[in-house]
């Protein structure tokens, strides 16, 4: 079996990561969502196991400590994890899988797995970053402009991943994420893996 891709994809809150990765995920399925952990209380309509695993600080700590995470981090008063088994056992398998994740967690993984891939979507301004997060009616003035601010931050980061999307137009920022995706299918380290590319190569 191929060994999968493993996608790092960052983005500050609003500019569109999740709708972006859901619509990659039903255009080809032979990607898949790591589901995280998370010590944060469920958004209206997010399924534990699906959107991600909620467990309480407690439980995060106890999996720290048995050294089960791929990265952890804390993000706005809450800890997000990815778990080592749920992406090895996934990769195995011969899909490509993405990890929704913030820039302090991407920076890990790409120091421990040089060959992941690393996206970073950005909006098209501040502005309409601003217009996203109040669109929502989820956040409180205070929240979104401490997101405003973090936003700073971590689109700071973005000069460290190896391509950035600017999700102006979602349809044209799909096709640019689903094309990146695919096109990392050919590399060299993933084709010589297949017996009838080595037999060819005399591998």
């Amino acid at each position: 079996m191929i060994q999968g891709q493993l996608i790092l994809v960052s983005a500050p809150s609003g500019a569109g990561k999740t709708s972006l990765v859901s619509a990659a995920l039903e255009s080809d399925k032979q990607l898949v969502v790591a589901v995280s952990h998370t010590t944060r209380e469920p958004r209206v309509g997010e399924q534990d196991g699906v959107n991600y695993h909620f467990v309480d600080h407690t439980k995060f700590g106890q999996m720290i400590a048995d050294n089960e995470f791929l990265e952890h981090a804390e993000v706005f008063d809450n800890h997000y994890g990815t778990s080592s088994s749920e992406v090895s056992g996934k990769r195995e398998n011969g899909q490509d899988v993405i990890l929704e994740i913030d820039w302090q967690g991407a920076a890990q993984i790409r120091a421990l797995i040089p060959d992941a891939v690393s996206i970073f979507i950005l909006p098209p301004s501040i502005e309409a970053l601003k217009n996203r997060l109040v669109s929502r009616g989820q956040n409180t003035d205070e929240s979104i402009q401490r997101r405003l601010s973090e936003a700073s931050l971590e689109m700071a980061s973005a000069v460290d991943f190896d391509y950035l999307i600017v999700n102006d137009d979602f349809d044209t920022a799909l096709a640019q994420l689903l094309s990146l995706m695919r096109t990392g299918r050919q590399a060299t380290a993933i084709q010589t893996q297949r017996p009838e590319i080595k037999s060819l190569l005399g591998l």
